[in-house]
């Protein structure tokens, strides 16, 4: 698991947290600096181990996603779209489980 960070076609900075396997299952909002996304990194860190901050919502299509929530209540990230339950309980899962020590890479676009 990684986090890529990297600069927008908008001149916002974003960071995506990527599986073992490549598949993108978190993305960020716009930051308006470097500095800022690196916050929010942190952030996801620190707050993925708390079952009770991460929101399950469905799509109008019905599938399901999840927002992962700082202890404030602010949103910090939003997962992918997900077929199944199950595939929406591996992603928080994994996580939870992986999101504190995955390294950060920055991307050049």
């Amino acid at each position: 698991m990684k986090f890529e960070v990297f600069k927008g076609k908008n001149g916002e900075f974003y960071f995506s947290l990527f599986a073992k396997n490549g598949q993108k299952i978190l993305g960020s909002e716009g930051y308006s600096s470097k500095a800022a996304c690196m916050n929010g990194v942190e952030s996801v860190r620190k707050n993925a181990a708390s079952a009770d901050n991460f929101e399950v919502k469905t799509a109008s299509d019905g599938r399901t996603y999840f927002n992962l929530k700082a202890s404030n209540g602010q949103s910090i990230g939003k997962s992918q779209m997900y077929k199944s339950r199950s595939g929406l309980k591996g992603g928080i899962e994994s996580v939870q489980a992986n999101a504190a020590s995955a390294p950060v890479v920055e991307r050049e676009d």
